[in-house]
């Protein structure tokens, strides 16, 4: 095969470019095994077939100089051809590694961190989060503790050296494939790290437990990526799960822990940021199923209406229909000790009455719901809301309030008329993918499971900010 010389390096030149330390990407085209034993150093290991070139080809900054390594040149050659079609600025090392005479090093590509390893090192001083999205992207949502460097700053050396050398390096993009080619520029500047395994669509999936109550037992699930809450109560063996999330498996494992059975499923409302794993569960465990008899439904399942009450162990839920973030809304007290309030109230403001592109009506219906309904339970009431807001610290863990605490947020002292006209006023962006994550709980349109993650990335957004 004829080479396309014009696009060809010596193995001098770019030597010298390495000392030089100029920015490039050298992607070694060879085998892992064959790459393991020995590469040039600062190149790392890739692999091009039709995958990487509909995910991580397009991430590729254009202006970035691209070095491709094979054995002897010819592959390299070819697929040098097909990037620069692409518009990127890609050349291939003349006669490959054969006609390499300079030093080698040995080792492996860079390796990914599962979403779960990462929740786990966060409170790790050692762990280093490079964001390396776009700055619009990154204000609107990012794991706390993140620095945001643009993909294509990366490769100016000045940004490397806001990087810290003694810390474990985390790449984060929506789906790993930017990432990827930050640790390849990292690489290249001495720096190891690795790739958040799935992106952020994969960190929007793990789910963190803790018991924050006793008699009956409350464990509090959170989705950490989403910040969405569910729970868990157990009375004398018996557990009920309300606004269960994705992976059902997760409640599975906790209930085996507190050597219990889950005999009911409880949803608040018709979710708008997340997809409810209910009738998942419910397929899981044999565990009765029950949503809002106050909204309209296109599956079948158990309904419940205002005043219904649901036995179990020795304890007993009692339904309130409290409309407002939608219109079949319900909260759930248990043995007058807690209340699940899900998308109505929350620790830090209210819910959002928009969402169904009625916002006057329903601010009415949230008023109500509000003040005739919940905050006249016990002042000790603990309130246990479906989300938190990005800037809301847990106490001692724990996401909650009381009712005597929520009297106090600033629009509940508003009278009804100035309550309907401040919320009505109020412009907040709207859950990602609502629309279609409504029909899906809904039940109007089928489920895929590989989906979820896509669907559910970005922050929750049901509720009011400042209020």
């Amino acid at each position: 095969m004829k080479l396309d010389k014009q696009y060809s390096i010596t193995s001098d030149e770019l030597y010298s470019s390495l000392q030089k330390k100029e920015p490039l990407l050298l992607f070694d085209l060879r085998l892992l095994e064959t790459y393991s034993s020995g590469h040039i150093e600062g190149s790392v290991h890739a692999v091009c077939d039709a995958k990487s070139k509909e995910t991580i080809m397009p991430k590729i900054p254009k202006n970035v100089k691209i070095i491709l390594i094979d054995e002897d040149g010819s592959m390299s050659s070819e697929i040098s051809s097909m990037m620069r079609s692409f518009g990127l600025d890609a050349y291939f090392l003349k006669d490959g590694m054969k006609g390499w005479d300079k030093e080698l090093v040995k080792g492996h590509p860079p390796v990914t961190i599962k979403p779960e390893d990462l929740w786990n090192k966060l409170s790790d001083d050692n762990v280093f989060l490079l964001d390396v999205r776009d700055k619009d992207e990154f204000s609107d949502f990012q794991i706390p503790g993140s620095v945001n460097i643009p993909l294509p700053d990366v490769f100016i050396s000045e940004n490397i050296s806001k990087i810290p050398q003694d810390k474990e390096i985390i790449t984060i993009c929506p789906h790993g494939n930017r990432a990827m080619i930050a640790t390849f520029a990292l690489a290249r500047n001495g720096l190891q790290s690795h790739v958040l395994e799935g992106g952020l669509a994969g960190w929007s999936q793990v789910l963190n437990s803790k018991t924050v109550a006793q008699n009956p037992d409350v464990i509090q699930i959170e989705k950490v990526g989403k910040g969405c809450l569910s729970h868990m109560i157990i009375s004398k063996g018996e557990a009920v799960v309300i606004d269960p999330l994705f992976p059902p498996k997760k409640y599975q494992e906790i209930v085996q822990q507190q050597n219990a059975k889950i005999v009911k499923i409880l949803d608040t409302h018709q979710h708008a940021d997340h997809v409810s794993s209910a009738q998942q569960l419910s397929e899981l465990t044999g565990a009765t199923m029950f949503e809002s008899g106050h909204e309209i439904w296109d599956r079948n399942t158990n309904l419940l209406k205002d005043g219904d009450e649901i036995l179990f162990g020795d304890s007993k839920i009692k339904v309130i229909h409290t409309p407002g973030h939608t219109p079949g809304s319900l909260c759930y007290l248990i043995d007058q000790k807690y209340v699940f309030t899900g998308d109505i109230l929350f620790i830090e403001s209210i819910g959002r009455p928009d969402l169904r592109d009625q916002a006057e009506e329903f601010a009415n219906h949230l008023y109500d719901s509000l003040h005739n309904k919940i905050l006249t339970l016990l002042p000790e009431t603990l309130v246990f809301p479906t989300h938190h807001g990005v800037t809301v610290k847990p106490e001692n863990g724990v996401y909650s309030t009381t009712i005597e605490k929520a009297k106090q947020h600033d629009v509940l002292q508003l009278s009804k008329d100035e309550f309907v006209k401040h919320i009505v006023s109020i412009t907040v962006p709207r859950p990602m993918n609502y629309q279609r994550i409504i029909q899906i709980n809904k039940g109007t349109i089928p489920l895929t499971l590989a989906d979820i993650p896509d669907l559910e990335l970005g922050p929750n957004r049901c509720s009011i900010a400042g209020t």
